[in-house]
């Protein structure tokens, strides 16, 4: 199910911060037995049809999906699937260290290898801003699939340019949980963050976009995706407020 934030529907989408987000993923997998492979699937899958949505009915649709080593990097496999499997050319940048790629986010990488869909490297040596703009030249729409709610502090020299790229590409983007480089519980950047059109976020609101209205320049409109189970559950059960 996917869910459009109007500003008024808040305690209906609930919100969690960065340490529930955590608490609530190790939850659903240990205590409810959902495969940390299985909740990416529905992840990527709810950000795939709401992008679905959003693509104008065209046959040349072509959709370039930067993706991170971690597990919002394997969201960002899954929706390259949904997309391909929809007809809609896509185009998958690795943007992280191939060794960091955890066992879910591997597995689902694997999947689009072996449907030959394109995959290409982001190469640290030559232009980040260069490569960038060849990437994302003549697409339609760019997927931020790079960084996830975990991220704290500064972002390093390289990722801060990368984003910035990313944004003077001027195309409109779709962010996977949330715009890479916002802070998950305060909602600004750090120090720069993807300026997203679309922000698809997981199982519920993430304190930042609550906490800091502004942040609403960084998510454009906010929409909330199912992985398959609901942190009400999880707050029932552990008896959390």
């Amino acid at each position: 199910m996917i869910r459009l934030w109007n500003g008024t529907n808040t305690d209906e989408l609930g919100v969690i911060s960065r340490q529930e987000v955590r608490a609530f993923d190790r939850w659903a997998i240990e205590q409810m037995h959902i495969p940390g492979v299985v909740l990416m699937e529905n992840a990527g899958r709810g950000a795939a049809e709401c992008l679905l949505g959003k693509l104008e009915k065209k046959p040349s649709n072509h959709v370039v999906i930067f993706c991170g080593s971690g597990n919002n990097g394997g969201d960002g496999f899954v929706i390259a699937r949904h997309l391909a499997n929809s007809g809609v050319r896509t185009s998958v940048i690795l943007c992280g260290r191939p060794e960091r790629i955890g066992t879910d986010a591997k597995l689902h990488l694997e999947i689009i290898e072996a449907m030959g869909l394109e995959i290409r490297s982001l190469q640290r040596t030559v232009g980040i801003h260069k490569q960038v703009k060849a990437f994302t030249e003549k697409t339609d729409w760019i997927v931020d699939a790079l960084l996830g709610t975990g991220l704290e502090g500064t972002l390093g020299e390289e990722t801060a340019e990368l984003i910035t790229s990313i944004n003077a590409a001027g195309k409109p983007i779709l962010a996977v949980d949330i715009p890479s480089g916002l802070d998950c519980d305060e909602g600004i950047p750090l120090p720069v963050c993807i300026e997203a059109t679309v922000t698809v976020t997981f199982a519920a609101l993430k304190r930042g976009f609550v906490q800091c209205p502004e942040s609403r320049r960084a998510t454009g409109e906010v929409y909330t995706a199912s992985i398959g189970i609901t942190p009400t559950l999880w707050k029932q059960q552990t008896k959390l407020p």
